[in-house]
């Protein structure tokens, strides 16, 4: 369960943030990941607010924006989404030759602070 080191990460780097804007209350956090990410998001969401006890972020809600899976087809040179955790061939026209720009992140977007 990887996601408590990456739950850990956001922590620091919340906090950090939140200190050096003087600020003293996070109030939520929100999140990029792709659906392609390796992050379980309902696991990094039960290892924030396990973690966030104790800190300036013990009230702050962890919202998560998932951002489906997605490429450019290099044959039929169409651009796709798809809501599948992984793509064996392009959805338009079934071409093995594509390549995916979207579904590998993780990013903090904002957050919300007082």
């Amino acid at each position: 369960m990887h996601e408590v080191s990456i739950a850990l990460s956001i922590m620091d780097i919340i906090v950090k943030k939140c200190r050096e804007e003087s600020c003293n209350k996070i109030d939520s956090v929100r999140l990029k990941i792709g659906k392609a990410a390796g992050v379980m998001p309902d696991a990094l969401l039960f290892a924030f607010d396990n973690i966030k006890t104790d800190t300036i972020a013990k009230d702050a809600e962890m919202i998560i924006d998932i951002i489906p899976l997605g490429g450019t087809c290099n044959s039929c040179k169409r651009d796709f989404d798809t809501e599948e955790a992984y793509v064996l061939e392009c959805p338009k026209c079934g071409s093995a030759d594509f390549v995916i720009n979207k579904g590998n992140e993780m990013e903090i977007i904002d957050m919300e602070v007082s």
